[in-house]
């Protein structure tokens, strides 16, 4: 893969090393929130939900195709990557698979359920607090110290082109089960952090389906990518803030930048409030027990703030599950 940005033929690629590995996370159709949005017939939504992987969230499609791709630069070094906790899990369980120490840098603040799954797959971790972060960089410092000490492969969670087509994979799964469906696609709504997931997504959809509109979605307190578009560049945020604690890069990444302006036509920002209330939402009518950053793109559906005109499907990427039952209990008691 050249330095450029991540291409479609990269995705596809990337499918071979995947399928090694898992099968396609499940598109499941939403009745309820066919109803609830008050569609018109012969419309459809779908829900990509990424909870059901080995790893309860995207992040391993990403993970094991960088790994595959840097087998003989790690060798027997360790690989040192940084994470919220779903791109850890999935780091770990790539280097289980190809038998590569992992050592991940976290913050002291994950849910408990992310550094469990992390360590279930024979990673190490080394924590950090995240509310000081953007004071001290202990993230990056901490995670510098382990390639630079121990010798350590740095894995990004979102910005490399291997990432990117990895996680890719998952949207060719959504294109080539609509079409062998022969639908059609109106609106694709995913989540933009980083831009891992979304630049991956991305090139799949509007590969597969030229016509959608591609909508980011990100808490409205870590905004960055809505302000990037606006700006036509790239937009950092000193502090993001968000129950979504999948979401709070502090800007979308370099490789994932060019793709992002070129194939995302808006951006949608949440408040946590609805982010809570689309996470109460899907447990009462799908039993879906979703973390704030997996469940934040239903909420721009359920409030309204994405326009879904057309005659086509909805796509909606349900990103991860991964969250403590007591914190999960708490956000969806509230208002």
């Amino acid at each position: 893969m050249s330095n450029s940005t991540a291409t479609i033929e990269d995705v596809r690629q990337a499918e071979q090393v995947i399928r090694q590995h898992i099968s396609a996370a499940p598109l499941i159709r939403s009745y309820e929130l066919e109803k609830e949005l008050k569609l018109r017939s012969g419309r459809r939504v779908w829900l990509k939900d990424y909870g059901w992987t080995p790893v309860g969230s995207f992040k391993l499609m990403g993970a094991l195709n960088w790994l595959a791709n840097n087998l003989d630069r790690i060798s027997d070094r360790p690989v040192a990557a940084h994470s919220s906790g779903n791109f850890a899990s999935g780091i770990a369980f790539a280097g289980k698979q190809y038998g590569k120490r992992v050592i991940i840098v976290m913050p002291e603040s994950a849910p408990q359920t992310k550094f469990e799954r992390t360590r279930s797959f024979g990673a190490e971790i080394r924590t950090y607090d995240i509310s000081r972060d953007h004071e001290t960089g202990e993230r990056d410092r901490l995670t510098r110290e382990i390639a630079e000490q121990e010798g350590g492969i740095q894995a990004s969670p979102y910005d490399d082109n291997h990432v990117i087509a990895g996680n890719g994979v998952g949207g060719l799964e959504i294109v080539t089960e609509l079409q062998g469906n022969e639908r059609d696609v109106s609106q694709f709504v995913c989540q933009v952090s980083g831009g891992g997931l979304m630049a991956g997504h991305a090139l799949a959809i509007a590969d597969g389906f030229p016509k959608a509109e591609i909508i980011g979605v990100e808490p409205d307190t870590a905004a960055d990518f809505g302000q990037s578009l606006k700006a036509g560049e790239r937009v950092r945020i000193e502090q993001p803030t968000s129950i979504c604690d999948g979401l709070l890069s502090y800007d979308v990444g370099v490789h994932n930048w060019p793709i992002l302006q070129r194939e995302v036509s808006s951006a949608v920002a949440i408040p946590d409030t609805e982010t809570r209330q689309a996470m109460r939402w899907l447990y009462h009518h799908h039993g879906l027990q979703t973390e704030p950053s997996g469940a934040i793109t239903t909420a721009a559906l359920l409030t309204g703030k994405v326009n879904f005109d057309g005659t086509g499907d909805i796509v909606v990427v349900l990103s991860g599950r991964n969250v403590d039952e007591h914190q999960f209990r708490e956000w969806i008691s509230g208002p």
